[in-house]
This record gives C-alpha cells, sequence and structure tokens, in this order.
C-alpha cells in the first residue's frame, strides 16, 4: 500500500484521523507541523510571530521535501501546506492525497478552544475561516480524493480512506 498524505484545513480531522489510521495500517504517523517545530525548536506560533508566515512557508517547504523516499507512513499536512505548488508535487509523488473537508460552521466549531492556531488570532474568526477556506478550496480540489468529514465519525472516515487506498469500488456506509 502507498503512503498516505493527508490534506485539509485546520479542523477538518486531519491529526486525528492520520494517526488513527496510522495505528490501523501499522504505519509511521508524521506531522509536517510537529517536524518543523522540533527542527525549529519553537512552536509554530513563535516562528509565525518572530519570522512571519513566508518564512514559515519556507521551512515547511523544506520539511516536506525531506519525506521524498519514506515508505509506510501517513502524513498529516499542514493546513497552508498546498499554497506552495513544489508542496502538493512532493505531495502527490510521496503517496495518496486525500483532502479532509467540511464546512465552516464545523471547522469553527472543532477549533474554537485552540489559541495555537496563528491564522485565527484575530478579531473576526469566523471571517477569517471563511476567507481562507475559499483561498484554498480550489488548492484542496487538486488531492486524488475528497471527504467531507462534517457529518462522519472517525472511524467512518478512517474506513473510507482504507477502501479508497485499497481500491475497493464498495462505499463506506455514512
Amino acid at each position: 500500500m502507498r503512503n498516505i498524505v493527508l490534506i485539509g484545513f485546520m479542523g477538518t480531522g486531519k491529526t486525528t484521523i492520520a494517526t488513527k489510521l496510522a495505528v490501523m495500517l501499522g504505519f509511521r504517523y508524521i506531522s509536517t507541523d510537529d517536524l518543523i517545530e522540533k527542527r525549529e525548536k519553537r512552536t509554530i506560533n513563535e516562528i509565525f510571530t518572530r519570522d512571519g508566515e513566508e518564512r514559515f512557508r519556507e521551512i515547511e517547504s523544506e520539511i516536506i521535501r525531506g519525506l521524498s523516499g519514506m515508505e509506510g507512513v501517513v502524513v498529516d499536512a499542514g493546513g497552508g501546506a498546498v499554497l506552495r505548488e513544489e508542496n502538493m508535487f512532493n505531495l502527490q509523488h510521496l503517496g495518496a492525497v486525500i483532502a479532509l473537508t467540511a464546512d465552516e460552521v464545523t471547522v469553527f466549531q472543532r477549533i474554537k478552544k485552540y489559541k495555537h492556531r496563528p491564522l485565527l488570532n484575530v478579531r473576526e474568526p469566523k471571517m477569517k475561516i471563511r476567507e481562507l477556506m475559499a483561498k484554498r478550496a480550489g488548492l484542496y480540489a487538486r488531492a486524488d480524493h475528497t471527504i467531507d468529514t462534517a457529518k462522519l465519525t472517525v472511524r467512518q472516515v478512517v474506513g473510507e480512506i482504507i477502501r479508497i487506498v485499497n481500491g475497493d469500488s464498495k462505499k463506506v456506509a455514512t
């Protein structure tokens, strides 16, 4: 089975799904955000605050390039990784790219309690979510497959991903 790469907006369930999927498949879980924080020895929030988003995106691209050649991994790519063409190219060569989606209300409900989201530390987070989702929708649509997680359980999403990567034509009940 190929590697699996999950992309999508924050709050769509990438981390939860990726960790569960990795355990079920016996794959290694990799978070690009975790790798960035480990390499830089500071949080993503600190990188954004001190160096800005552009520098963060450069580091993110370096990390994604470094994943090349890995096998048996489930990659949880940061929500904005799709903003750079080279990242999508590298992720698509790494494995099956699956975009997780959810509507803006669901996303807001899932992430409103977290303060570590630098792009949402603004006066009107709902408006920012709407703006960012609209900007990125076409980029997420370039994935090999898309799953709307808004009304599915973790188990259902994991089952659907396994079905997709195994080439099973039967749809998982939702």
